[in-house]
């Protein structure tokens, strides 16, 4: 599915065509150099954005911390990361676009019809970047409506309590996607501090703003896996994308019952499935989504917690654990590590499982004392080959104040 997706898009934009209404890290602070490429910017709007890199055997990762209103965060992260995103962007839609036999303008089209139902701090965020970068609003829309029309497969496993040595919640994401593309080449972990909402990290790539994945700084954590085939399409684009909703999430959930909350009110757009997990004391534990949009209301969603005898993947259920690995061989790792899965478990199982010639990115979270791990394919490895990066979010200092850039957040 992962090798076939160009294929699948051609056919995707035909219908869009024919359809218009239709080891330890270290971080330090580096100023960037402008690319001259980059069209005039408007003044300062107000907030701040700095940028850092968390390091591990010679793998940099850059890290942006960007604090303000969703267009200010947007303004800096693209002035940060604006030669980054311009090696990137306009290639890539360039590919992309010839693959499909398509344009610019039809995804762009796609973009405006699912973001019409998502989040408004999105299209905010999403205006300050193309003025920050410099790059046009409707390259940043049309790439960010790639997700909507590929089909991928992914994994994650989240476990807690008596399935770990210390009682954190711990959370994988496996992203197995197009290495054709070349996001990964463009890696960046953003951390956002909004004036108002929580703080949220997103391991992401140069310009994209949805999430694929995040944490934010109540110990939410989400993960996702694309279940559905190239059959199907086209998918329906009158609905957020879940990259939309999950930054909504990661603004406003506080808890794992109001992240369920803001899950259960969101039109689908094609089948999936979802791990939320949350790492905080007083809500500790995580639930698996399968949510097949599809199927008929009362089979399209379903929420299973740990050692549920009615999960999809039963009698291979254990306590304080909820996983989906298609079918990848997962449970007797699991299984045998029961009782001892700290970050170093999950990591490793985190690279047993992804589908090999398509994983791009794996995340390992610690969402009780709120660090990651990442790793990106480059350097002609897949990601499951490269070496982890470790990030803090209680310690980062981005602007090397000597205060933890959470402590600081509004």
């Amino acid at each position: 599915m992962i090798r076939s997706a160009f294929l699948a898009l051609a056919s995707f934009a035909g219908t869009l065509a024919a359809s218009p209404q239709d080891k330890e890290n270290s971080l330090r602070q580096t100023v960037p150099t402008p690319s001259a490429a980059a069209a005039p910017v408007p003044p300062n709007p107000g907030g701040s954005g700095h940028l850092a890199f968390a390091e591990a055997e010679g793998v940099r990762i850059p890290v942006a911390v960007v604090r303000g209103s969703p267009y200010q965060m947007g303004f800096h992260l693209g002035q940060l990361l604006a030669d980054r995103m311009q090696s990137f962007i306009p290639k890539a839609m360039a590919g992309i676009t010839a693959e499909m036999k398509s344009s610019t303008d039809a995804l762009r089209d796609l973009w405006g019809r699912s973001a019409a139902w998502g989040d408004d701090r999105v299209e905010q965020e999403l205006a300050g970047l193309a003025d920050g970068s410099g790059l046009p609003l409707g390259l940043l829309q049309a790439m960010h409506a790639v997700p909507l029309a590929m089909p991928y497969s992914c994994s994650s496993i989240a476990a807690w309590g008596p399935a770990t040595p210390d009682g954190h919640l711990r959370q994988t994401r496996n992203l197995d996607w197009n290495l054709e593309v070349g996001a990964h080449e463009f890696p960046v972990i953003t951390v956002y501090l909004p004036e108002k909402g929580i703080p949220h990290a997103v391991p992401s790539f140069a310009g994209m703003i949805g999430a694929h994945t995040g944490i934010n700084a109540r110990g939410i954590a989400l993960s996702e896996m694309g279940d559905s085939p190239a059959r199907e399409m086209p998918y329906d684009s009158l609905a957020p994308h879940f990259t939309v909703w999950f930054r909504a999430m990661l603004y406003d959930a506080e808890n794992l019952d109001t992240a369920l909350s803001i899950f259960r009110s969101q039109r689908l757009t094609k089948r999936y499935h979802f791990v939320f997990g949350s790492g905080a004391e007083n809500s500790r534990g995580a639930v698996k989504i399968r949510a097949h949009a599809p199927e008929p209301p009362a089979d399209r969603v379903r929420i299973w917690k740990d050692n549920d005898p009615a999960d999809e993947l039963a009698p291979h259920v254990l306590p304080g654990v909820v996983y989906q690995d298609e079918g990848r061989g997962a449970f007797p790792f699991l299984r045998d590590h029961h009782g001892k899965l700290d970050s170093a478990a999950l990591r490793d199982i985190a690279c047993r499982i992804p589908i090999k010639g398509g994983n791009v990115v794996n995340v390992v979270y610690d969402a009780t004392s709120l660090e990651l791990w990442v790793t990106y394919a480059g350097q002609g490895r897949e990601a499951y080959e490269r070496p982890w990066v470790h990030l803090n979010l209680r310690t980062l200092d981005a602007n090397q104040n000597g205060q933890p850039d959470l402590a600081e957040s509004p």
